[in-house]
C-alpha cells in the first residue's frame, strides 16, 4: 500500500474513533450506565462481525490459522488479548473522565499512546518489526503532544488527583499495544476480519463481566433509548479496529497513533461545529491544536516509506517470543 494512502486511511480511522466516542457517550448518557453502554457497543460490533464471518471463508480460515499458531507456539497467547485494552479504555472513561474532565483525560490518553508507540516500535512488537527512532519521528511525537495540549488548554482549570491521570495514561499505552498485537494476529491469520473478531470477542467478554458486576450493585438501566444511531458505535469500532490491524505493518505503531490523534481532533472539531453539544466550545486553541496535529503527522512520516528504517521480524516462528 502506498504510504500516502495508508496515511489518509489512518486519518479517516481516527475520525471514526471520535465519532464513535460521541455516539457511545450519548448512549451512556441516555442509559445513565457507561458499563452497559460499552457492553452494547462491543457486543453489537461482535454480532456484526460474526454475521460477516459466516459469509467470508478467509476469515474462518484465519481463525483456524490463529488457533494453530497458538498451539504451535508461533503466536504468544497474550497477543490475542488486544480487546482487553479496549475494555480498559472504556473503564477508565467511567473512572476518570467524569472527575478530571475530558480535556485532561484526552491529554493523558494521547501521552500514553505516544509513549507506547515509541516503545513498541523500538521493541518490534508490531508486525512491521523494529523501527528505530529518527529525528522526524521524535519531533512528530512532541508536536502531537503539544497539539492536544493546545487544543484542550482552555478547558484545563483545576488540579486533579494524580492517580486519575495515571489510569488514562495506562489506557493510552494499552491502545498502542492493542494496535501492535492485533496487527500480529492479522499477519498470522491473513485476514483483518479474523483479528477484529478476536479483538471484539475478548473485549465483549470483559465488558459483559464488568456490566454484570456493576449491575449487581447499581441495578440495570430502566429502558433502552429508541434512537437507532445510538447503537452505531459497534459498527464504527469494527471499521477502525480492522483498519488499524491492516495499517500498523505499513505505518508502525507510533505513526498510526499520531494519525489517530490528528483524525480525532479534525473529526471532533467538525462535530462541534456541525453538531454541537450543550457544552461544546470552539476557539482558536482548538483550531490551532488540530492544525498542529496534522503537521505532526506530516513531519513524522517524512522518509517513512524508506523501508531500511524498519527491521522486519526474522520469521513467523519468532512472532510469539521476539517481541516479548
Amino acid at each position: 500500500m502506498p504510504i500516502w494512502l495508508a496515511l489518509v486511511i489512518a486519518l479517516l480511522l481516527g475520525a471514526a474513533t471520535a465519532l464513535q466516542s460521541r455516539v457511545n457517550g450519548e448512549l451512556a448518557s441516555a442509559l445513565d450506565d457507561p458499563f452497559t453502554a460499552a457492553a452494547i457497543s462491543f457486543g453489537s460490533g461482535l454480532v456484526i462481525l460474526l454475521v460477516v464471518l459466516a459469509f467470508w471463508s478467509p476469515g474462518r480460515t484465519g481463525l483456524a490459522r490463529v488457533a494453530g499458531a497458538l498451539r504451535g507456539g508461533r503466536l504468544a497467547w497474550w497477543m490475542v488479548l488486544g480487546g482487553l485494552a479496549g475494555a480498559w479504555f472504556v473503564t477508565t472513561q467511567g473512572l476518570s473522565a467524569g472527575v478530571i474532565g475530558v480535556a485532561l483525560f484526552t491529554i493523558a490518553i494521547v501521552a500514553g499512546q505516544t509513549v507506547g508507540g515509541i516503545v513498541f516500535d523500538l521493541l518490534g512488537l508490531g508486525p512491521g518489526g523494529r523501527r528505530p527512532l529518527s529525528a522526524t519521528r521524535v519531533i512528530g511525537a512532541v508536536l502531537a503532544l503539544a497539539a492536544i495540549g493546545w487544543a484542550v488548554s482552555a478547558q484545563i482549570t483545576r488540579d486533579v488527583p494524580v492517580l486519575l491521570m495515571v489510569l488514562p495514561f495506562i489506557a493510552g499505552i494499552g491502545a498502542a499495544w492493542q494496535q501492535a498485537v492485533n496487527g500480529r494476529v492479522k499477519m498470522v491469520a491473513g485476514s483483518a476480519l479474523t483479528a477484529t473478531v478476536v479483538n471484539f470477542a475478548v473485549g465483549t467478554t470483559a465488558l459483559v463481566v464488568a456490566m454484570i458486576v456493576h449491575a449487581a450493585s447499581a441495578g440495570w438501566p430502566t429502558a433502552l433509548p429508541g434512537e437507532p444511531w445510538l447503537y452505531a458505535g459497534g459498527a464504527l469500532g469494527c471499521i477502525f479496529i480492522a483498519g488499524q490491524a491492516m495499517l500498523v505493518r505499513v505505518l508502525g505503531v507510533l505513526l498510526l497513533a499520531l494519525c489517530g490523534v490528528a483524525g480525532q481532533l479534525v473529526a471532533a472539531l467538525a462535530l462541534d461545529l456541525l453538531l454541537p453539544t450543550a457544552d461544546a466550545r470552539v476557539d482558536i486553541a482548538t483550531i490551532g491544536g488540530t492544525v498542529l496535529a496534522l503537521i505532526a503527522v506530516a513531519v513524522a512520516s517524512i522518509r517513512w516509506g524508506r523501508r531500511k528504517h524498519a527491521v522486519a521480524p526474522a520469521g513467523a516462528a519468532q512472532q510469539g517470543d521476539g517481541a516479548a
